[in-house]
């Protein structure tokens, strides 16, 4: 996927592209901007500084006080948020951060979304032959879009409740925390592969290394965190699902050409888990794990040794401690399938 030319969009000038997405702009915003910032926060009931607050937390620029920018579908958002604020959540750095990982969020979805309309449009030459043309694909994409989201968040939703629910005889420490698997997975090499690859090459390579993460872990009842650039946070809920997972996301690497080998690590304990994120010493450990970690292998903690040490499918060689950030003695064992190991011993 590459980014769009709109000199192509616009076929050398004849498609005025901002009237285009002008008509996009107010089908989108639920009309036509008609408001200022002290307007918009008197409409929705709010102080001037809550809407900034909220706006900038979206990921959002800071715009004048008259300026206007607002639609009559921002006032209905702002209401909606002032109910939410004002029955669900009380505490107001609560509710911020909340806002920012919607629009951290949000803003990666869009992004995606609209260049993937732009790409739409520049492949359909029966799309690019009026403004009319491209304005109806919009109109016609954009509600199966959404309502697609909608129910991905919906199915979300129940899985993550199905999750407390199958935990709640479980004794924690806590209600934010939780005993469960947590894997770093990186492609080894990546920062001298990114200097020789063209930026084709290198949206090829991001793209299959997510695809097959997504697939793998989706796999073994695990789910992903986040990715960051060459590498993937992933969790599970029992040491047998993570060795499972870490074990299935070397051999596609090794078998996909287009991957380079990947370095794991995996821990097992306690994680504390906030606003779709985890945080804790597991999750320190495991990332300590993956970055001395060689390519191709994967790496596991004390925890995770101990509960896959009797299982007869994997083989686990004690390695020598390393003192790494944090931890001065950091123990570690190397795992593989047992068919594996005996065939390479």
């Amino acid at each position: 996927m590459s980014d769009v030319d709109p000199a192509e969009l616009s076929r050398g000038g004849e498609l005025d592209l901002p009237a285009i997405f002008d008509r996009v702009e107010q089908s989108l915003l639920g009309g036509p901007r008609r408001y200022t910032r002290i307007q918009i926060a008197e409409l929705a009931g709010m102080t001037t500084d809550e809407t900034s607050q909220l706006w900038r937390a979206l990921g959002f620029a800071t715009v004048a006080d008259d300026e206007v920018v607002f639609t009559d579908g921002d006032v209905d958002a702002l209401r909606e948020a002032r109910f939410l604020n004002e029955k669900l959540i009380g505490d107001d750095e609560l509710r911020l951060a909340i806002t920012r990982v919607v629009g951290r969020a949000l803003s990666r979805l869009a992004s995606l979304q609209g260049q993937l309309l732009l790409e739409l449009a520049t492949t359909q030459p029966e799309v690019l032959s009026s403004e009319e043309s491209i304005v109806e694909l919009v109109g016609r994409i954009v509600p199966v879009m959404e309502h697609i989201q909608a129910f991905v968040w919906r199915r979300q939703l129940v899985a993550y409740f199905s999750r407390i629910a199958s935990h709640a005889a479980t004794e924690v420490t806590g209600p934010a925390v939780a005993p469960i698997v947590v894997g770093f997975a990186d492609m080894a090499g990546f920062t001298s592969l990114t200097r020789r690859a063209s930026e084709t090459e290198f949206r090829e390579l991001l793209e299959t290394f997510e695809a097959s993460a997504t697939d793998v872990v989706g796999a073994g009842g695990g789910r992903i965190i986040k990715t960051i650039g060459d590498e993937v946070l992933f969790v599970a809920d029992t040491p047998d699902d993570g060795a499972e997972i870490a074990l299935r996301l070397q051999e596609v690497a090794g078998s996909d050409g287009r991957l380079p080998p990947l370095r794991i690590g995996v821990a097992a304990g306690p994680v504390v888990t906030r606003l779709g994120d985890v945080y804790g010493a597991t999750v320190n450990i495991a990332s300590r794990l993956t970055s001395i970690c060689r390519p191709g292998w994967i790496l596991i903690d004390r925890m995770m040794a101990e509960a896959l040490r009797n299982d007869p499918r994997y083989e686990l060689k004690s390695r020598r401690p390393e003192s790494v950030r944090g931890y001065h003695h950091l123990r570690q064992w190397r795992l593989r399938w047992a068919s594996e190991a005996r065939t390479k011993s």
